[in-house]
């Protein structure tokens, strides 16, 4: 399923750590533009999401040593030691992949060209933009397992841990490219950059590692869940 999300606002100190900000001086001039630059990305940016939840076929270790959770209806295998742990006792998994779209790309090459200041600022929103993007997301998934009864652990990305890159082309089976424009260059790296692919465990019992609570959850401007008196938890 694909969706849209309506993101008209981000976390400003989340930028400023992108920009590695570290409580230096901000001057008047800069601070106006860092502001300035936020918006922008904002309006330019189209947010939107496809997941899809996969029942665990297997777990397995490779000739190698390398441990393996396998997904039923896919040719997808989700090797290392960080998917093992994330997956343990997992009965499926949620696959998902968010862009913010060509716009930003577009206008993070411009601002290349023409201003490196705001293309620094700029790619630092972008990110943040995204990451909110894979936050909505991850809340379809968790509304979606709790429909089934079911309860997630947090999102997980390649290239994180010892979670290969090489697993980004099967993950965006998901029809990724045509539906989100998403694609792949030789090095496994998607376009538009400011995308993200994740993959979350899906469980038969509460999490104890995930979403501790309503008001600290990344997720909470975007669940569907409270609305019905219940949570994530249970």
């Amino acid at each position: 399923m694909v969706s849209g999300y309506d993101i008209d606002s981000i976390d400003r100190s989340e930028v400023l750590r992108y920009l590695g900000y570290a409580g230096q001086p901000i001057t008047t001039e800069l601070d106006a533009r860092i502001d300035d630059v936020v918006s922008r990305c904002i309006r330019i940016g189209r947010a939107r999401g496809i997941w899809r939840i996969f029942d665990v076929a297997g777990a397995g270790t490779k000739d190698d040593g390398t441990p393996f959770v396998s997904l039923a209806g896919t040719s997808l295998e989700l090797p290392g030691r960080s998917m093992e742990e994330h997956m343990a006792g997992a009965v499926a998994v949620g696959v998902m992949a968010v862009t913010v779209g060509m716009g930003v790309e577009r206008e993070l090459r411009r601002l290349s060209l023409t201003d490196y200041v705001e293309q620094v600022i700029f790619d630092a929103a972008a990110t943040t933009l995204v990451e909110r993007a894979a936050d909505a997301c991850e809340a379809d998934v968790i509304a979606d397992a709790a429909g089934r009864g079911l309860f997630c652990n947090g999102r997980f990305s390649p290239g994180y841990g010892d979670m290969p890159l090489e697993v980004q082309p099967v993950l965006l089976t998901l029809d990724a490219p045509r539906r989100l424009g998403i694609t792949l260059s030789s090095t496994l790296l998607m376009t538009p950059t400011k995308s993200v692919t994740a993959v979350m465990g899906v469980f038969r019992d509460p999490h104890r590692s995930s979403h501790p609570n309503c008001a600290d959850c990344l997720c909470h401007d975007f669940c569907t869940i409270r609305t019905s008196g219940r949570t994530c938890r249970g």
